[in-house]
């Protein structure tokens, strides 16, 4: 008896483990929003949506690539939802907006030689600009083809270029940006220009089930966007302080 109990037992975990939805989600590193580290990975957003995973019962698995090859893996299928990507047409082709989950943060632009110092737009032109490949900032400067831009695959690849004299000038987020320079120790400065940034979503692959999953996982986010601890995170985020990120399943492109 106590033997078919067990066994029991055991198919009804099974069972569960198998009705679990299972989400794949594509990361790059980016701190302090996603941090990818010796087979570690945390950060802001990937706080956020673990406690979403947990409260829906998902089974959450972390596919690490660059920035564009997020955007390919989301357009074919192969990734189930993105953490944090700016809403742009070409891209709502492809991936639907879910919901606003992350604060907007302004554009910064950051520069080591004086000559470089950026006091408005046109004071772009001429200089050497480095970016994260694949990103977008903000409509006028995504569009302006006179620009010199210089595509990288991470922001500290482009902050190393800049304290190299390879660029002339780096757009980057905030909080990104700031605490990349201050953690490597860089001799870097902010313009005086900045721009003014859009709030960062969390989007799902229109190819992919997690797309019958929107209203859920929109009312599990905005019940924990009203907790204390929601809030506690966004400003140990804000403060620096990212903690010890989690050993969690992670897959490399």
């Amino acid at each position: 008896m106590r033997l078919l109990l067990t066994i029991c037992l055991i198919l009804t975990s099974l069972t569960a483990q198998a009705d679990r939805q299972r989400v794949v989600v594509g990361v790059n590193h980016a701190p302090p929003y996603r941090i990818i580290e010796d087979g570690h990975i945390g950060g802001f957003y990937i706080d956020v949506f673990n406690e979403i995973g947990r409260q829906l019962d998902w089974e959450i698995v972390y596919r690490e690539a660059p920035f564009r090859r997020l955007l390919k893996l989301m357009e074919d299928g192969q990734v189930d939802v993105m953490l944090g990507p700016v809403r742009t047409p070409e891209r709502e082709t492809y991936m639907a907006y879910v919901a606003q989950a992350f604060p907007a943060e302004q554009r910064l632009f950051f520069y080591q030689q004086p000559e470089n110092r950026i006091t408005e737009y046109s004071d772009l032109a001429g200089k050497t600009i480095g970016m994260l490949r694949g990103s977008a900032y903000f409509p006028r400067f995504d569009r302006d083809d006179t620009l010199d831009k210089a595509p990288a695959t991470r922001y500290r690849n482009l902050m190393q270029m800049l304290a190299m004299d390879h660029v002339d000038v780096v757009i980057a987020p905030e909080l990104m940006g700031l605490q990349l320079i201050d953690r490597e120790g860089l001799d870097v400065h902010v313009s005086p220009y900045t721009v003014p940034g859009k709030p960062a979503w969390i989007a799902v692959s229109r190819r992919s089930p997690m797309l019958q999953q929107q209203q859920a996982l929109r009312t599990t986010l905005d019940r924990f966007r009203q907790t204390p601890r929601y809030h506690n995170l966004l400003q140990r985020y804000r403060s620096g302080i990212t903690g010890e990120p989690a050993t969690l399943q992670v897959h490399t492109d």
